[in-house]
């Protein structure tokens, strides 16, 4: 749906390209937002399978009322924006709660002494993810122009069926639930956590100078609350603290389906609404079997962890967008050439008679045509492939690592909780450019 999601607001909805990428990167975070509240439900309450099933539910029905959204038929285009954000707003809340559960869910299936087959299981995950994107990105586009409905572009079909396809997944999850192995759910853990803290703080704060010090502040808690529980809390937070500069990486990835998007409509491209990311989607079945087969082992070998690994991905994100950056000085130089050639040639067909201009030194003359559109851009988008190579093999190292490492460091009753932190650094990060996109009003490569 995202593959489509930007040119529909440009080009359905008539936003302009800032608003457009506004809404885009709102809508990315309140999906990333939302995994908190599905953490909560499945630890707390329902347990991560039955989590899973709801509220995919709740995003068939997001999705079902975005595609009624898009039929220019229905109601004015205050109905169309209206059923637009009722139905994103669905698919964020649907979405949010299978996010950290189905990860999460995933590892359950693996003993702890299972510890590398469960890393090729997120490997596996993560491919399965792209597997499916790369056919759905060269679909959706195919639906939304091939198949021509209401006298234009059918957007109502390019979102209708992933609904239809999110049920038939949903009958297959719910078919092999014979064979799963499922974790009952433990009371609400973090409400539990944020109390222990709290307390932890509190007696931290009004403790007496002859009392005697603690090795941690969370030691403060100890006459209240199980050692069991504080240890637990330790080693969440010590991976909590990991987390605080991957917003930055989200903020750079994210931007493929904006900005490198937008980018990339100024350049020579026929199939601009998908090829981000299927391009993504293509790489990361490419590299992640080299990075399990080759790359890793040596990590392994130099004795690279986890945190190095998803240091390494930050650094190729980094350089992806001085690529980018690159990408985008060529193109302004190149729309700027086009644009100054119109205007001389406007310049001459104003100053001479019959459209007609005399060569230097007489004798013959050639007809001038005045015009008033740019040339065509001949960057071609080719010299993106740079910027999404590199960004890809961060994705590999980041993401997959990130992921796994989430799942192995957290208590067992804080599996999805630990995941829904992992997931709400991808919001932060979409904040970010709503920050720098709308705050200060720049505009990002």
């Amino acid at each position: 749906m995202k593959a489509v999601l930007t040119l529909y607001f440009v080009q359905y909805l008539h936003w302009d390209k800032d608003l457009s990428t506004a809404v885009y990167h709102a809508f990315s975070s309140l999906c990333y937002f939302t995994p908190i509240m599905g953490a909560i439900i499945a630890d707390s309450w329902l347990g991560k399978f039955r989590t899973i099933i709801y509220l995919s539910i709740v995003y068939v029905i997001g999705h079902v009322v975005k595609s009624v959204g898009a039929i220019p038929t229905v109601g004015s285009s205050d109905m169309h924006i209206a059923l637009s954000m009722i139905g994103l707003i669905m698919i964020a809340f649907g979405t949010g709660g299978i996010k950290p559960c189905v990860a999460a869910f995933g590892g359950d299936q693996f003993e702890e002494e299972h510890g590398k087959e469960r890393q090729k299981f997120f490997s596996v995950f993560y491919m399965s993810i792209n597997a499916g994107s790369l056919m759905s990105t060269i679909i959706t586009p195919i639906l939304r122009s091939d198949v021509q409905c209401f006298g234009g572009d059918c957007y109502a079909l390019a979102f209708g069926v992933p609904a239809a396809l999110m049920v038939v997944a949903l009958v297959v999850f719910i078919g092999g639930s014979g064979m799963y192995k499922r974790n009952p759910p433990q009371g609400n853990v973090l409400l539990e956590v944020c109390k222990c803290i709290g307390y932890a703080i509190s007696k931290r704060w009004k403790r007496s100078k002859h009392e005697e010090k603690k090795k941690h502040w969370l030691d403060w808690a100890e006459d209240k609350y199980s050692k069991r529980l504080i240890q637990e809390i330790k080693m969440v937070l010590r991976v909590l603290v990991l987390y605080i500069p991957l917003p930055m990486f989200w903020a750079l990835f994210d931007q493929q389906g904006s900005r490198w998007t937008l980018q990339a409509t100024r350049m020579n491209l026929a199939f601009v609404e998908f090829y981000h990311i299927m391009l993504n989607a293509l790489m990361i079945l490419i590299f992640v079997p080299i990075f399990d087969l080759i790359i890793y082992p040596l990590f392994g070998c130099c004795k690279i962890n986890a945190s190095k690994e998803m240091a390494t991905g930050m650094i190729f994100a980094a350089l992806a967008f001085g690529a980018a950056t690159w990408v985008e000085v060529n193109v302004v130089v190149c729309l700027q050439n086009c644009f100054i050639i119109v205007l001389i040639i406007n310049e001459i067909s104003t100053h001479n008679k019959g459209n007609y201009f005399n060569l230097p030194g007489g004798g013959d003359s050639i007809a001038v045509t005045k015009m008033e559109d740019v040339l065509a851009n001949n960057i071609h988008v080719a010299w993106q492939l740079p910027q999404y190579v590199l960004m890809t093999a961060g994705e590999v190292m980041f993401s997959i690592t990130g992921l796994e490492f989430s799942y192995s460091q957290s208590p067992a009753n804080m599996k999805s909780v630990l995941q829904a932190g992992w997931l709400l650094t991808v919001a932060f990060g979409n904040i970010i450019v709503l920050i720098v996109a709308e705050g200060a009003g720049l505009e990002q490569v």
